[in-house]
């Protein structure tokens, strides 16, 4: 980051201290998964727990807050809404990095963002659950017992399947393992991808998208967001998919251009979809995905977990602490 860090604010009046708010703790588990007392006497800390719908929401939350304790993504800090929160001093995102962040208004602003270490096992976790879910029915199978009845549709075996990993970094590196160990052909891709990497994981590498997309029975996305990524799986790419193949995505909703996917539903393109991420979160009442019968959707769940959030807020915690005594942690500057 730019410049020189800006410290804690003078305090606004006698016995003012500083505020730490935790946003976004839909799950109302931040205040219990750190020991924020530690913070007594130093700070003022609250948890917000519902959504804020838009920028105005945001402010109003956060007019009087010093620090900020972001859940991932969850809500965006542009340039607009930064200029609008001047006693915003630090900013500390729970995840190694966070695109919804504007790091250079942040610098300009004087406003430090820290980061927390993430894991990748939650998330790969969940991806399985999605892919297990998906293939064998599970959610219609366990509606159907609730109802009165008994055995639905057939499910589809793992073993022996082609499983195709769009992206072979840690997280897909471990979905690919689990693959394997389901006794299940993984071939992978991404634009950079290399052979050592596979054979680092032990799988093929695709020589293109295409022929990943072609040969696949589950398709799993572990990528970034980027301008390359974003839109990646168009309309294309889908109609190049089996029809007995299902897409699964727990990276961003964005990579997946969600009007083509909807129609590949309905259309039978391929056989279905399980999502855990969505262009809009959360999914608004009407989404055609809370109602398509071949998607298994989740509520952006992949690292929705409980070592996922003992780890992130204790080392939020630890971030506030090192920025209140002058030395700020894990920071982040712009291409982190």
């Amino acid at each position: 980051m730019t410049g020189t860090p800006a410290g804690p604010p003078k305090r606004r009046s006698r016995g003012a201290l500083p505020l730490v708010v935790l946003l976004d703790d839909w799950q109302r588990s931040a205040l219990g998964s750190a020991d924020w007392e530690r913070l007594r006497g130093r700070a003022r800390v609250r948890a917000i727990a519902r959504p804020l719908p838009d920028a105005d929401a945001v402010v109003s939350a956060l007019r009087h807050a010093t620090v900020v304790v972001a859940m991932r993504e969850r809500t965006p800090f542009t340039a607009g809404l930064l200029a609008r929160l001047p006693e915003l001093r630090l900013l500390v995102t729970t995840g190694a990095r966070n695109d919804a962040i504007d790091f250079p208004a942040a610098a300009a602003q004087g406003i430090v963002v820290s980061a927390t270490q993430s894991a990748p096992v939650d998330a790969a976790e969940l991806t399985w659950a999605l892919i297990l879910g998906a293939l064998r029915a599970i959610p219609a199978q366990s509606a159907r017992l609730r109802r009165g009845r008994w055995t639905g549709p057939l499910g589809r075996s793992l073993s022996g399947r082609t499983l195709g990993v769009v992206g072979l970094g840690r997280l897909g590196g471990h979905v690919a393992r689990v693959g394997l160990a389901f006794g299940m052909d993984v071939v992978a891709w991404s634009a950079n991808l290399t052979d050592a990497r596979c054979a680092e994981v032990g799988v093929r590498r695709a020589p293109a998208l295409a022929s990943l997309l072609e040969t696949s029975d589950v398709v799993t996305i572990h990528l970034r967001l980027s301008d390359r990524t974003r839109g990646l799986i168009g309309e294309a790419a889908l109609r190049r998919m089996r029809p007995d193949a299902t897409l699964v995505n727990t990276s961003r909703g964005a990579i997946v251009d969600e009007a083509a996917l909807i129609r590949a539903c309905r259309e039978g393109w391929i056989a279905g979809a399980a999502l855990d991420v969505f262009d809009e979160e959360p999914l608004p009442p009407d989404h055609p995905f809370r109602r398509l019968p071949n998607v298994l959707a989740t509520p952006h769940l992949g690292y929705v977990a409980d070592r996922s959030w003992t780890n992130w807020y204790a080392e939020a915690l630890e971030a506030v602490e090192a920025w209140l005594d002058g030395a700020p942690i894990r920071t982040l500057t712009a291409g982190d």
